[in-house]
């Protein structure tokens, strides 16, 4: 009879740790990831003045986009760059090794923009030994700069015409040294809607701001798609001239640490409506992307990948689940859990889960009923 009691509880010890591990998880990464007020950007309306940038104090910024065949996105994101609302930056576009046509859209831009001289276009062929093509774009591309800050920005963006503006106000309002900001992702199909808030919700498990923004904290990170950075900053640590960043696959982040090991303050902020992105086009595009950066970019190395491999599935899947725990509960199956205590569980599990994803694709201006797998389906 006691063996019989222990066999039959031990399904019930586990549902319920698997209950509050659940609600645990989504309430521990909801406090780690929710952004506070202060962590947004504030735009500046066009007849709104900017501290410390309407006088002779205002600073030279030099906007460096490396690119290389991006035909589809060049011309939408140089054109964004060229209309910003503040006047005393310049737009170096690096055009490494296009194939596509990449350089002749560059040329019609330079040749035709009213701005005249702003827009510069550097030209690279070979790829030096040691160097990887983005560190190396991008380090070429400071070498020309005049700017006293630097701003390293990707060509799937485009900029609205306060972003610089709003940024270098906020940037010097708070002294920082390097100033990152997240951007709105543009999700067009099925799968960018549904990957994209799973790919992000791990990176802030792993990259909180609030850690980031922590001189105290080691933890460090930074979007490529919007760096702003001091010139004697970058140039005092050497830039992607610095022998450990010459060869890296992840130049924001390692940037961002070098940043914050030497002392500089690195301020990570979200940045939504002022810079936008398209990552990626199609599933196997995301695959290949995130699964670089998961590994990559992992700070708890390869035990970290796998649990987030394994981990994510036990509280994302599982939940859904449990209804079939409770209609076996009602045949008699012998789990040892009754049918209402397995629907209860199900309630108790599905409520944060379906909450805290929801919320999590209204960040990322995702329909709500994506949390919903069945809806997903339907809209597919």
């Amino acid at each position: 009879m006691k063996k019989r009691y222990w066999w039959r509880s031990w399904p019930r010890f586990l549902l319920w740790s698997h209950v509050i591990g659940v609600i645990g998880f989504y309430l521990v990464i909801w406090l780690r990831t929710a952004p506070k007020k202060e962590d947004r950007v504030r735009k500046l309306s066009l007849d709104e003045p900017a501290t410390d940038t309407t006088s002779a104090k205002r600073p030279q910024v030099s906007i460096i986009v490396p690119a290389r065949d991006e035909e589809r996105n060049i011309r939408r994101c140089v054109q964004s760059l060229l209309e910003q609302d503040y006047d005393c930056y310049e737009v170096i576009v690096v055009d490494d090794g296009s194939t596509d046509g990449t350089g002749r859209i560059l040329d019609e831009l330079a040749a035709s923009h009213p701005h005249g001289n702003r827009l510069w276009v550097l030209r690279l062929r070979d790829l030096p030994e040691g160097w990887a093509g983005k560190p190396h774009a991008i380090h070429s591309g400071t070498q020309e700069a005049q700017g006293e800050w630097l701003l390293f920005t990707d060509a799937d963006t485009w900029h609205a015409p306060e972003a610089l503006r709003s940024a270098l106000t906020q940037a010097l309002e708070e002294r920082v040294d390097m100033f990152t900001m997240g951007s709105t992702q543009e999700l067009p199909t099925f799968w960018d809607k549904v990957m994209m808030p799973i790919a992000f919700l791990g990176i802030s498990m792993q990259y909180p701001p609030r850690l980031v923004n922590d001189p105290n904290s080691s933890v460090a990170v930074a979007n490529g798609q919007y760096i702003l950075i001091r010139r004697e900053v970058y140039d005092t640590l050497g830039g992607y001239a610095r022998p450990e960043l010459r060869a890296t696959l992840l130049d924001d982040r390692d940037l961002a640490y070098v940043v914050k090991e030497n002392g500089f303050k690195l301020h990570f902020v979200d940045g939504r409506g002022l810079v936008h992105a398209h990552m990626y086009r199609g599933l196997g595009d995301i695959w290949r992307g995130w699964r670089k950066n998961a590994f990559l970019g992992s700070r708890g190395g390869l035990a970290f990948v796998l649990l987030q491999l394994f981990g994510l599935p036990m509280i994302s899947i599982v939940p859904f689940l449990l209804p079939l725990l409770a209609r076996l509960s009602r045949k008699g199956r012998g789990t040892g859990i009754s049918a209402t205590e397995a629907n209860i569980a199900t309630v108790l599990e599905l409520t944060p889960l379906l909450l805290y994803h929801t919320w999590l694709n209204r960040q990322m201006n995702v329909p709500w009923y994506y949390a919903f797998p069945k809806y997903q389906n339907w809209q597919h």
